[in-house]
């Protein structure tokens, strides 16, 4: 064998036996340490609605709160980005969103991110039928985003979407 192709063999083999451990194993990983405290998660999800100086104060204390999810009952769960999605809160919702905070196709409605959520909406129709937090329309979330959202609105309106009604 020459040099040049023991070394690609080489090369070969030795990636082959680094990574097989890695994929071999299907495993991903999993999280460290107990579950947040609820008091703190209700805490948070409640500041993420309009209080941005509690927003902050508990995230530097305690980061991961940024993906946590309160259960409000019977299936109605919420994050922080969600409260200020339903709210208008936009400039909590752009803070967390900044920090890497899971998003949703509500939020992104009352953002304003118009081509985002017409292209999913016109490619899963049947989604204009679902509700977000505390049962929120995509209607409700296009008013709340006010001037920013007036495209999606108009959307929601020539789709028969309202504040109670979803689409027929």
């Amino acid at each position: 064998m020459d040099r040049k192709k023991f070394l690609h063999q080489a090369a070969l083999s030795t990636g082959g036996i680094i990574a097989v451990p890695f994929f071999a194993s299907g495993r991903r990983r999993q999280p460290e340490g107990d579950p947040l405290p609820q008091e703190k998660v209700k805490e948070f999800v409640v500041a993420g609605h309009g209080n941005f100086d509690q927003v902050k104060k508990m995230l530097a204390e305690m980061p991961t709160l940024l993906y946590a999810t309160w259960d409000w009952g019977n299936g109605d769960f919420e994050t922080a980005l969600e409260g200020a999605g339903h709210v208008g809160n936009k400039e909590i919702a752009n803070y967390l969103i900044g920090l890497g905070a899971r998003t949703n196709l509500f939020v992104l409605t009352m953002l304003g991110k118009s081509s985002i959520v017409k292209n999913f909406l016109d490619t899963f129709p049947q989604y204009l039928n679902a509700r977000g937090p505390h049962g929120f329309t995509f209607f409700h979330h296009a008013q709340k985003g006010g001037e920013d959202a007036r495209e999606l609105f108009d959307y929601f309106q020539s789709k028969g979407l309202t504040e109670d009604k979803v689409a027929l």
